[in-house]
């Protein structure tokens, strides 16, 4: 059983269909066809995410027999991928979704029509992008290219209207569609980072002023990147796990017959394969505002709303429902020695821990984006995101950069209590988190063995505050705690005064009594709440 088998003109289905493959139902060369004459979707990005979830959904889209474009990949970045896990297969892939009961579910995709790479030294895939981008038929490029694809780097402007970042070279292009006449079009970033489409549009607007400001390109061009009816930059929120290469997955596959499992990593360190394996649960929720319309990405599951909802939608996640829950569980989890997230679901104190930091003091201060429920939100995550047992995530990387994160996870929701005058004897959870970040910070586990923290920018300044405390010494001074848990720069506000300074101080007190206290002190409060 081989990927390309599927294209073969005598391919019988039946096999596959026996061992669970979802096939697709749709002619996959009449839209290859229409696709090339006519484009509608570029994507930069050719990485796991791409495959798992925005070209997944326009599998189901196509499958629906309600559409009949595909999009076309372009990699910008790591060109070995398109050479060793697009063009080997035609393009098509094996989504493997994994299920929190520990199955899998396996269906092809074949939804991406052509894959390129991004760079003028590939003249004929670069002659391609120009066609596709001057073609009035295209409504949108996305981009799944990580946070700091969107860099603007000074050295890059100067190269003018040869740049090798991925924004730049994006903006060569739309130089190109608007010397053809100019058609409108919509650059939407599905990246997992705030407000994405701003960082589209900072980039692209950069690159063009500098040109403009040098005289390669006319003032007109920049007025076309920056005219609303013509160019838009959505903002979306985009959230799906989706891991290395899995060797469960790869030998559940082999067993099936299924030959094309094999991991390839880049020279540039990219994990990928012929499959592609991640989570079952999925969200994409993006700004309807498109000025040339769009391929109907709401038949595969998209939701499609307004700025003001995704921002809310955003601010759920990133300070209630999944990102707080994680930094509670990697802080502690760290220091109860546990090296995977699903483990620690199994543990009745953490699982209580976090679902009382969600329900009982953080759900009341969240704004219902409407769209999605915040309830089932975390629901969702408690019930079969966290304990997924195919997700292999540490405590000890969800630990990284923990001062960076505190200020959103946690700093915002007292804020709202602060805002709208909560009674602050509510917050006790939230509390237990901050002053178990003292105790993490001394490196030392609820057994009293050395661990390493995890990398962080503030992190020797951080230790340096909680050095004079020890664990287990008793009578110490912990006036030191004020020069931690004043810092509005880590925890978004002076704790002390939002009047949980002292309650912070008292848990610390115990969390540092000694061998089990870590244990000890979560199971008190986790119990009595």
């Amino acid at each position: 059983m081989k990927l390309t088998d599927i294209l073969s003109p005598d391919f019988n289905p039946s096999e596959w269909k026996a061992k669970g493959y979802e096939l697709p139902s749709f002619d996959i060369a009449a839209v290859a066809k229409k696709t090339h004459d006519a484009p509608t979707w570029v994507h930069f990005g050719a990485g796991n995410i791409f495959r798992a979830f925005p070209a997944a959904i326009l599998n189901d889209a196509l499958n629906s027999g309600k559409y009949d474009r595909g999009v076309i990949v372009a990699e910008s970045f790591d060109y070995e991928i398109i050479d060793k896990a697009y063009r080997p297969y035609e393009n098509l892939s094996l989504l493997v979704s994994l299920q929190s009961s520990g199955t899998i579910e396996k269906k092809v995709i074949a939804s991406i029509t052509e894959s390129l790479k991004a760079d003028p030294q590939f003249a004929e895939d670069w002659a391609r992008l120009v066609e596709i981008f001057k073609a009035p038929s295209l409504q949108m490029v996305s981009f799944t290219i990580t946070e700091k694809g969107y860099g603007v780097a000074p050295a890059d402007l100067e190269r003018g209207l040869s740049p090798v970042f991925a924004m730049g070279k994006l903006t060569v292009l739309l130089y190109e569609r608007f010397l053809a006449g100019g058609a409108p079009l919509t650059l939407q970033s599905t990246d997992n980072c705030s407000h994405n489409g701003d960082k589209v549009k900072a980039a692209v607007h950069a690159y063009a002023e500098k040109w403009a400001a040098d005289g390669l390109v006319p003032a007109a061009f920049v007025d076309y990147v920056k005219d609303s009816s013509k160019v838009t930059y959505p903002w979306s929120m985009i959230d799906k796990i989706t891991p290395r290469p899995h060797e469960k997955v790869q030998q559940m596959l082999a067993e099936d017959g299924f030959e094309d499992n094999n991991t390839i990593v880049t020279e540039k360190r990219s994990f990928t394969a012929p499959f592609v394996n991640a989570e079952e649960v999925q969200y994409l929720v993006v700004e309807d505002n498109y000025t040339n319309g769009r391929p109907p990405l709401e038949l595969g599951g998209a939701l499609y709303t307004t700025r003001e909802t995704v921002d809310k939608v955003e601010t759920m996640k990133v300070t209630t429902c999944l990102n707080p829950l994680h930094t509670a569980m990697s802080i502690y989890g760290c220091m109860l020695g546990y090296t995977l997230i699903s483990a620690e679901m199994a543990d009745e104190d953490l699982r209580s821990f976090i679902q009382k930091i969600a329900y009982i003091e953080a759900m009341p201060v969240v704004t219902d984006p409407g769209i999605l429920n915040p309830y089932e939100f975390v629901g969702t995550v408690i019930g079969k995101r966290l304990p997924n047992p195919f997700m292999p995530d540490a405590p000890q990387r969800i630990a990284t950069d923990t001062s960076q994160k505190l200020s959103i996870r946690f700093g915002e929701t007292i804020k709202k209590y602060i805002a709208r005058g909560l009674d602050m004897s509510n917050l006790v959870l939230i509390p237990l988190t901050l002053a178990g970040y003292a105790r993490y910070l001394k490196g030392l586990d609820d057994n009293c063995e050395v661990f390493e923290p995890s990398t962080d920018p503030l992190l020797a300044e951080l230790q340096a505050i909680v050095a004079p405390l020890e664990v287990g010494k008793a009578n110490q001074d912990y006036s030191c705690l004020k020069a931690l848990y004043s810092r509005k720069d880590v925890f978004g506000l002076d704790l002390y005064e939002a009047g949980l300074g002292d309650k912070i101080e008292g848990m610390v007190k115990e969390l540092f009594a000694g061998k089990g206290a870590v244990r000890a002190t979560l199971h008190k409060y986790v119990s009595a709440r």
